[in-house]
């Protein structure tokens, strides 16, 4: 099951709808890709379709401590097997060192994701179907079995608890407590000193037999880490009846216990579900998107997760993903509930990398640009009360980052030069080519990048529209003179006569721009083009398009960097190390499209539907059953790589659907209107 393996999994969607579902017919694999299912805490369970993990993070129940993290494997597997006519069956499929899978995804017939994870196992005496429902509002799981044998059945399940943190590994120790407390219908168990007991409901019989499983195997951990193979704590065994037609019921959790029955649980967690999707008469491109991007958005506008199943609440992908996320799917408050988020964590006035602001958090740069964007999209998307009580506030925010960047900071690495436009020195904060390796920058941002000063500009422009409209003229002027200086420095300086297209940085030094440039094709040009139109002339923006279209454009994304470099990496198969140079250096990334979208309906709208058709490609074959994924390779067959599930993949498509393209196409029957 290596990551650059061809898969013979062939998993219905999003053509079908947004519930993707595989025909499994007892063959791994056809199990091999990997299900994900949320909640609005940010807590999730994941793994692959036969329920093998292949990664340290896959879990039933993973779970992030406080509001944003860090996150922790609470529950990893169920041990399951079936006793029927006499007979006993295991469901479970391991992978331990050096035999085969241990075989209990042969009685796997399919799985549905309908709206919440489905397996239907299938026996000589009946059927057990299985679910996996995370609960709302709580850190909490419930596990649903259904028998639809003639006969009463028993299932045994043994939990299986690493309690660890997502990216560490637990080994057989001795340290274990092994506190249980039994009460009616409910088992408590502590095994670990440091972190919150966990609670088991069920309607069966707990029989205590701590123990250690030895040795599981995480494949595609295998070419990434050193260590790949884990031992698991067991606090014993629930027995549960099973009678026909009817559902038994295993709920795990931490923290808050939830009041209502598994029932209600499961029942309102599906619902949820189903209301993100706008119905059969939308595209099955925008259906599939539009529940895809809810499983980042945490409630009550706290942020939103760039990635399952890693990566927590980073500012740049969250401002990225925000108009994808809240305010395509009529969620403005939240949208604005985000962004006072993002004011609060500000240091000197500029944005942190995270959220949650650490000491050792880095100023992130384009971040800090990135908010002026989101904040104009949010308040066009407010009601009129909302933006009159907001507006002003939220002007005030932004000029203390527009001053912050006007005056520079040494620390963070940031200023501005003589000209107007935004320098990084070799400290460096934070940009989206931000991919380190042995402390060395693989794609280094230093000096005058394009898409910064593109966004430097659009920046300004947003300040002083949103200065004049409070009356606030001083700001106004001052915004809209430093916009003018920018967008002239930037046109005497950034396009390459000799390449044909934008450098991709220029040097700075002492606060003037100098001699060099860097002509590597990125797309920092398309991003500029398309967040700042107006800084390149009509031959210009074609000649950036067909640049893009014949070393970029891929049919999974957009390359970072064009084929005939020689600093071009192909494909980012085998360590951590090996991806990150390749994350920058030639992967192509699903949501850079977006850019390309923009851009060029500006030049050819005649094209729409074959832009539509690019963002529904892009939605296709992708690891994670229904969701697009990080990034793929450059190279053909452009092998997906990365989080198999990205916040701003999913949003930023969705957005491109919903604004630039207004879906639906095939049968016209009315488009959806630009909400902002």
């Amino acid at each position: 099951m290596k990551g650059d393996k061809k898969r013979k999994s062939e998993w219905h969607g999003p053509s079908d709808g947004p519930w993707p579902w595989v025909n499994v017919g007892g063959e791994i694999e056809s199990a091999e890709n990997e299900w994900l299912t949320t909640n609005d805490l940010g807590a999730y369970a994941s793994s692959t379709v036969a329920l093998m993990h292949t990664r340290r993070n896959h879990g039933l129940l993973v779970v992030p401590w406080g509001e944003t993290g860090p996150r922790y494997v609470i529950l990893s597997h169920l041990e399951v097997t079936l006793s029927t006519g006499g007979r006993s069956y295991r469901l479970s499929t391991h992978q331990f060192p050096g035999v085969a899978p241990t075989p209990g995804y042969r009685h796997l017939e399919s799985f549905h994701q309908d709206p919440i994870p489905r397996w239907v196992y299938r026996f000589p005496a009946g059927s057990i179907e299985r679910t996996v429902s995370m609960v709302r509002g709580h850190r909490a799981v419930c596990l649903g079995f259904t028998w639809s044998g003639s006969e009463q059945a028993r299932l045994s399940l043994r939990p299986l608890m690493p309690m660890r943190r997502e990216y560490e590994l637990t080994q057989e120790h001795g340290g274990m407590l092994q506190e249980v407390t039994l009460r009616a219908g409910e088992v408590e168990v502590r095994p670990v000193g440091g972190l919150p007991s966990v609670r088991f409901r069920h309607n069966g019989v707990f029989m205590g037999s701590p123990d250690w499983w030895r040795q599981f195997e995480y494949l595609d951990d295998r070419e990434r880490f050193k260590d790949f193979r884990e031992d698991m704590w067991s606090p014993g065994v629930f027995e549960l009846p099973l009678y026909p037609q009817q559902t038994a019921h295993l709920v795990a959790f931490v923290g808050d216990a939830p009041r209502e029955s598994p029932t209600m649980l499961v029942l309102e967690a599906a619902q949820h579900q189903l209301a993100q999707d706008p119905g059969p008469s939308a595209p099955a491109a925008l259906r599939t998107l539009s529940v895809a991007v809810d499983s980042f958005a945490l409630a009550g506008g706290r942020g939103v997760v760039a990635g399952y199943p890693w990566h927590d609440i980073w500012v740049r992908d969250l401002l990225l993903a925000l108009p994808g996320a809240y305010l395509c799917r009529d969620r403005a408050l939240e949208g604005l509930l985000n962004l006072s988020r993002v004011f609060a964590a500000l240091r000197g006035g500029l944005s942190p990398e995270k959220l949650e602001v650490e000491e050792e958090t880095r100023i992130c740069l384009d971040a800090s640009l990135w908010l002026f964007v989101a904040s104009a999209r949010v308040v066009a998307a407010l009601d009129a009360t909302t933006r009159e009580l907001c507006l002003r506030e939220l002007v005030q925010n932004l000029s203390s980052v527009f001053e912050a960047l006007c005056k520079g900071s040494k620390s963070a690495g940031v200023e501005l030069s003589a000209e107007g436009l935004l320098s990084v020195s070799g400290v460096g904060p934070a940009t989206w080519m931000d991919a380190v390796v042995l402390g060395k920058a693989v794609t280094p941002r230093t000096g005058v990048a394009v898409e910064v000063q593109a966004l430097w500009v659009r920046s300004c422009t947003i300040l002083a529209e949103l200065a004049s409209e409070v009356g606030d003229d001083a700001l106004a002027a001052r915004a809209t003179e430093q916009g003018a200086r920018a967008a002239r420095a930037f046109r005497s300086h950034f396009w390459n006569s000799e390449r044909d297209y934008p450098f991709d940085r220029v040097s700075s030094e002492k606060g003037t721009l100098a001699s060099w440039g860097d002509a590597a094709i990125r797309p920092g040009a398309l991003i500029a083009l398309a967040v700042s139109p107006e800084l390149f002339d009509d031959a210009e923006a074609h000649r950036i398009l067909d640049v893009v279209e014949g070393c970029l454009l891929t049919p999974r994304g957009i390359r970072t960097l064009e084929p005939d470099d020689p600093n071009y990496v192909g494909s980012a198969g085998g360590t951590i190390e090996d991806r990150l140079r390749a994350a920058h250096q030639g992967s192509a990334w699903p949501h850079l499209l977006l850019y390309y979208v923009r851009a060029k309906m500006r030049v050819a709208p005649s094209e729409r539907a074959k832009l539509m058709g690019r963002v529904e490609a892009a939605l296709c074959g992708g690891r994670s059953l229904g969701f697009v994924p990080q990034m793929v390779d450059g190279d053909a067959p452009h092998v997906w790589r990365g989080s198999p599930a990205y916040a701003v993949a999913n949003a930023l498509l969705l957005e491109a659907l919903m604004v630039d393209l207004r879906a639906p196409l095939p049968g016209e029957r009315g488009s959806i209107p630009p909400k902002f």
